[in-house]
C-alpha cells in the first residue's frame, strides 16, 4: 500500500500553501511478519499555529503525555510465519532501529498485549481484526468500524487470511 502525505503550511505573508506532496515509504521489520507501518505526522509537544509546515519533532513510537502520532499500519495474517532462518537478534535491533519504542511496551508473556499511554482513535479501514482486552473479551471489528482505546491493556489480532489496514491517531496522556 502506498501512503501519500500532503502538508500545508502558512508562508511570510500568512498565506497558506503547500509545502510537501509525497510517497512515505512503510516500514515492514521482519521480527512482525509482514505487518507494516505508515508513519504520517506526529509531535512530541503541543503544536503552535501558525505553521510554516515543518514536520515537528518526534522521537518514539508511542507519543508522551502532550504529543501525538497519525500514522496506518497494516496487519498481516496471523497464520503468517517468520522465516526459519531468522537472525532473532538482528530482526530485534531492525524493529527499534525502524520503530523506536515501538516493543518497548509489549509484554513478553503474553505476545501483543500491551498497555500505553495513550488514547488511541482508531478507524479500520480495510479487512477485518480483533481487539482483545483483560481476561481474553474480544471484539471483531470491519471497514468503517472505530475504536477510542483509553490507555486499556490489549492486543490486536487479524485471523483472516489478508490484511487488515488501520487508521490510528494516538493521543500521548497522563497515566496515574
Amino acid at each position: 500500500m502506498q501512503v501519500r502525505r500532503v502538508v500545508t503550511g502558512e508562508n511570510a505573508d500568512g498565506k497558506a500553501v503547500f509545502v510537501e506532496d509525497a510517497v512515505l515509504d512503510g516500514k515492514a521489520p521482519a521480527l512482525l511478519g509482514g505487518t507494516v507501518f505508515h508513519q504520517i505526522w506526529g509531535s512530541d509537544g503541543r503544536v503552535s499555529l501558525p505553521s510554516d509546515g515543518t514536520e515537528p519533532a518526534w522521537t518514539s513510537f508511542f507519543p508522551p503525555a502532550d504529543g501525538f502520532r497519525f500514522l496506518i499500519w497494516s496487519a498481516s495474517p496471523e497464520s503468517s510465519t517468520l522465516p526459519e532462518d531468522l537472525d532473532v537478534a538482528a530482526a530485534v535491533n531492525e524493529l527499534q532501529e525502524a520503530l523506536p519504542g515501538l516493543a518497548d511496551f509489549n509484554e513478553p508473556d503474553d505476545p501483543g498485549m500491551h498497555t500505553t499511554p495513550t488514547v488511541d482513535l482508531d478507524l479500520v479501514l480495510e479487512g477485518e481484526i480483533w481487539l482483545e482486552l483483560d481476561d481474553g473479551e474480544e471484539v471483531l471489528l470491519g471497514p468503517g468500524d472505530c475504536v477510542i482505546q483509553n490507555g486499556t491493556r490489549h492486543a490486536w489480532h487479524n485471523r483472516s487470511s489478508g490484511p487488515a489496514t488501520m487508521l490510528s491517531v494516538l493521543v500521548g496522556a497522563d497515566r496515574r
